[in-house]
C-alpha cells in the first residue's frame, strides 16, 4: 500500500490543491479527475486505480441522467426558434401598462423560461439581451431592471425541469419526479416575492418603474391575439410538466416528448431548418459533455475522499462544533453559498451532496420536525437548490452577476450590478427561511401527488 496520511491533513491537501488549481483557471472537470488519480496513486497502488472505472461506470449507465441532454436540446431548439423573444414581447405588451410592469413581465417571462430551460446562464443572458435595453429605454431604474433579470434568471435552478435537480436526485439516490414537484411551490413563492417587490416599489416611487406610454399599449382584443401566439410553447411546457406530475411518464420519457414537441413548436413558428437543428445539437453536445465530465471527475474525487474516511471526519468535525441539528444544517448551507463563489453548481453538488446527505440522514427526520426519512432527503434537496440559487446571485463572484455584465451596457459599473442583486438576495434568504421553518411548503405537493 501507499503512504498513510492523517485525514485532517489529507482534507487540507486535497481541497487546498483543488482550490489552488481552480484559481489558476483550469477547468473543474479535469482538475477534480486529475487530482483524484494523482492522490489515488500516492495513497494506494496500481490496484487502487480501479476506483476510477467503478465510480464512472454507474454514471455512464444511469438511466435518469439521459434526461439531461434531452432537456438541454429542447431548450436550445426553443431558443433558436425565437420563441423567447416572442414570449417576452407578449408578456411585456400585456403588462406594460402597470407601474413596474416591465420588470414584473421580465420575472414572469423568466419563470416560464425556467420551465423550458433547465440551465441558468441561458436565461440571464437571453433576458439581458432582450429585456434590459427595453427597460432602460423606458427610463427604468437600472438597479430594478438588472435585479429582476438576474433574480428571474436564477429561477431556472429551482423550477422543473431543472438539470441540477436531475443530478441531485441521481447523486442522493432519490426520485427525480418527487424533487421536481417539491421544488414547484418554493419556485413560485420566490417568483411571486420578486414580482411583489418590484411592483410595490414602483407604486411607492413611480420613477423607478414607469408604466409604458399610452400610445405603446395594446387593446384587450390584441392582448388575446398575442396570448394565442404563445399557445404552442406554453402547451409544450404544460404537457411536459403535466405528464411528470401526474406520473404518466418518468422525467426521462417526458424529456423525450418535450424534445419532439420542440421540433413541432419550431415548425409552427416556421423556424425548423437545418442550421437551427445543427446549432441546437452543438449546444446540447457542449453543455452535456461539460456536465458529464465534471460528474466523472468529481465523483472519483469525492469517492476517494470518502474511502479514506472523509465522511467520518466531516461528521465528527460537525459534531465537535457543538451545534444542534439546526446549527449543522445552517452551517452546511453557509458552506454551500460560500463554495458557490468559487465553483460551478455541478461541482458543488458532486463535492458536497455525497458527504452532506448521509449526515442529514444521521441527524434524523424528527430533529427537523418531519415525518419520514424520505421527506427529509426531499426537503434537504430543495433547500440545496435554493442555496445554489443564492450562490448565483451573491456578490462578489456569483455567476449571474457576470452573465449580466457580459450583456449590460458599458456605462453601468460592476458595483451597480452587485447592488442590484442585494434586495433580491435578501428575498431569497426570506424564502429559504420560510422553507426551513415550514417544511410543508416543500413536502405538501409531492405528498399530494404521490400519496
Amino acid at each position: 500500500m501507499g503512504i498513510e496520511i492523517d485525514i485532517a491533513w489529507l482534507t487540507l491537501i486535497m481541497f487546498g490543491s483543488l482550490l489552488a488549481l481552480l484559481m489558476a483557471g483550469l477547468p473543474l472537470a479535469f482538475v477534480t479527475g486529475g487530482l483524484a488519480c494523482v492522490f489515488l496513486f500516492i495513497l494506494g497502488d496500481a490496484r487502487a486505480l480501479n476506483i476510477v472505472p467503478s465510480r464512472i461506470f454507474p454514471l455512464m449507465t444511469n438511466y435518469q441522467l439521459s434526461a439531461i441532454p434531452l432537456f438541454i436540446f429542447m431548450a436550445a431548439m426553443l431558443e433558436r426558434a425565437g420563441i423567447i423573444n416572442d414570449m417576452f414581447d407578449v408578456i411585456y405588451k400585456v403588462m406594460g401598462g402597470l407601474k413596474g410592469g416591465l420588470a414584473a413581465a421580465t420575472i414572469i417571462a423568466s419563470t416560464i423560461l425556467a420551465a423550458m430551460v433547465g440551465v441558468i446562464g441561458a436565461a440571464v443572458v437571453t433576458m439581458g439581451i432582450i429585456a434590459l435595453p427595453a427597460m432602460l429605454k423606458r427610463h427604468y431604474d437600472p438597479k430594478i431592471a438588472m435585479g429582476s433579470i438576474m433574480a428571474g434568471g436564477t429561477l431556472g435552478i429551482l423550477i422543473p425541469p431543472s438539470i441540477l435537480a436531475i443530478i441531485y436526485a441521481v447523486v442522493a439516490e432519490q426520485s427525480v419526479g418527487e424533487l421536481f414537484i417539491g421544488a414547484v411551490i418554493p419556485g413560485l413563492l420566490l417568483s411571486g416575492m420578486y414580482i411583489a417587490y418590484v411592483v410595490i416599489r414602483s407604486y411607492i416611487n413611480p420613477a423607478l418603474g414607469p408604466a409604458i406610454p399610452v400610445e405603446e399599449r395594446v387593446s384587450n382584443a390584441e392582448k388575446v391575439q398575442l396570448v394565442g401566439k404563445m399557445a404552442a410553447p406554453i402547451t409544450l411546457v404544460v404537457v411536459v410538466l403535466g405528464i411528470i406530475f401526474t406520473g404518466v411518464a418518468t422525467p426521462v420519457e417526458a424529456a423525450g416528448i418535450g424534445t419532439f414537441g420542440a421540433f413541432i413548436v419550431a415548425a409552427i413558428h416556421r423556424k425548423l431548418d437545418w442550421p437551427t437543428i445543427r446549432e441546437a445539437c452543438t449546444t446540447t453536445l457542449k453543455a452535456s459533455a461539460m456536465v458529464i465530465w465534471i460528474m466523472f471527475g468529481a465523483t472519483i474525487f469525492v469517492g476517494l475522499y470518502v474511502l479514506e474516511g472523509g465522511q467520518q471526519f466531516v461528521q465528527e468535525s460537525l459534531a465537535a462544533t457543538g451545534l444542534g441539528p439546526w446549527g449543522i444544517l445552517i452551517l452546511m448551507q453557509i458552506l454551500l453559498v460560500a463554495l458557490g463563489m468559487f465553483l460551478d453548481w455541478v461541482g458543488i453538488l458532486l463535492l458536497c451532496v455525497p458527504i452532506f446527505v448521509p449526515i442529514i440522514k444521521v441527524l434524523g427526520a424528527q430533529a427537523f420536525g418531519l415525518d419520514s426519512p424520505d421527506d427529509l432527503v426531499l426537503w434537504f434537496g430543495v433547500l440545496y437548490l435554493v442555496n445554489m440559487q443564492m450562490s448565483f446571485l451573491s456578490p462578489p463572484f456569483g455567476y449571474a452577476l457576470f452573465y449580466l455584465r457580459g450583456v449590460a451596457p458599458d456605462y453601468i459599473p460592476m458595483t451597480d450590478i452587485f447592488k442590484s442583486a442585494l434586495p433580491f438576495l435578501f428575498l431569497q434568504i426570506v424564502g429559504l427561511v420560510l422553507c426551513m421553518v415550514f417544511p410543508q411548503i416543500i413536502t405538501w405537493l409531492p405528498r399530494l401527488v404521490y400519496g
